[in-house]
Parts: structure tokens; sequence; C-alpha cells
């Protein structure tokens, strides 16, 4: 049985529809950053999903080839996962989606070393004749954060945010923004195949 993420950590990836503190601990992550409106058809965040599916699935299909990955396990792909932020903008402005700059993320097991990822990409690379080689391995510790499950479309998130800054502050703790620490969002359902009201997405605010 293909280990899930999703199913054993559940913490992490089914919180309740009203904020809670979490503190999420260090977890492993293919990644790639960006910048610009995501919706755009020729978006940068599109062509880094593109690169970060190609990279997980010739690791978890590792296991029919040839090349054997030390500590190796089957796994269940995790969902996408995206680090968001506008430089001199400790928040989000919705209204300015061009400002975005982005890490694009896929969590993979702490079995995925950077000789893995080498690997990986250059697998994929000469498979699909193209380059990944944007894709890096990033290792992230959230620490304490305010998290909530956001059911509905993603342009409504600044009224669940201003209702996880509310629970913060009732419970003496602020947000928390820096280099190393962001607005993160989890992203549980398919827009291409799931109706607006219905997107359900894990965000997360870091606090202190």
């Amino acid at each position: 049985m293909a280990y899930d993420f999703k199913k054993e950590q559940k913490q992490f990836y089914k919180p309740v529809k009203k904020p809670e503190l979490i503190d999420v601990p260090k977890m492993t992550y293919i990644a790639v950053r960006g910048k610009g409106d995501p919706n755009q058809s020729d978006s940068e965040y599109k062509q880094a999903i593109q690169l970060l599916y190609g990279v997980a699935y010739i690791i978890k299909m590792s296991k029919k080839g040839t090349h054997k990955i030390k500590d190796y396990f089957d796994f269940v792909v995790p969902p996408l996962e995206g680090l968001w932020w506008q430089d001199g903008n400790s928040g989000i402005d919705y209204a300015h989606k061009e400002k975005f700059e982005f890490i694009a993320m896929i969590r993979m097991p702490d079995f995925v070393t950077q000789d893995v990822l080498d690997w990986a990409v250059k697998e994929v690379s000469e498979k699909k004749d193209g380059d990944f080689s944007k894709v890096k391995l990033i290792a992230l510790e959230e620490g304490k954060c305010v998290q909530v499950m956001h059911v509905g479309s993603y342009d409504d998130e600044p009224a669940t945010i201003e209702k996880m800054k509310e629970f913060a502050e009732q419970n003496g703790v602020e947000p928390d923004y820096s280099d190393k620490r962001r607005h993160h969002e989890i992203y549980l359902s398919d827009p291409r195949r799931t109706k607006v009201e219905n997107l359900k997405t894990v965000i997360r605010i870091p606090v202190k």
C-alpha cells in the first residue's frame, strides 16, 4: 500500500474550517520559484507545476526501473503547495496578482536527497526533452502557525485570512512574515474538475 501523507498526517492536510494553532515540523519538498499572476495562460506558475509533477512522478515510478533509490518506499504524490508573498507588502494584496512571488512545492519523502533529485531531473529532462533544472530541493520547518480549511474561491481567501488574524490575536500571537516564513497554501482540489464553491485549500500563516 502506497504511503499517503494526506491520510497518515491528517493534522497537516485536513484541518477544520475554524482557525487553529499548529506546530509544523521540518518537511522535505521539491520546489520551483517564480513570480507573476498565476492565472495567466503562460504564467511561470503553470510552468512550475509542470516541472514539479514531472520530477515527482519520476521519483515515485522509479520502483519500476533499474535505478534503485536508497530507503525508497512507494507513496502517493502529495498535493501541490505554494508559498506566496509580494515585495513591500507584509500580507497579500489580491487586487495585484501580477506582483505575486511564489515558491510552488510538492512534499517528498525524506529519502529524497540531493542525489536523488539530481538523478530525477536528469532522467525526466531526457525523457521529456526539456529543462527541469529549475526544480530544487528544500527543507522547510514552519514551526508555529495558524491553520484553517478554506472552502470556496481563491479570491474569497481575504475574509478567511482576516478570521485567522482575529483568532491569532485572541490567542496571544501575531503574524510573523519574513524571508523564511511565508503565507502557505495547500491545494487539495483540482480546479479543473471541482466547482469553485467546493474548492478546498489549507491556508497557513506563520505566527509568533
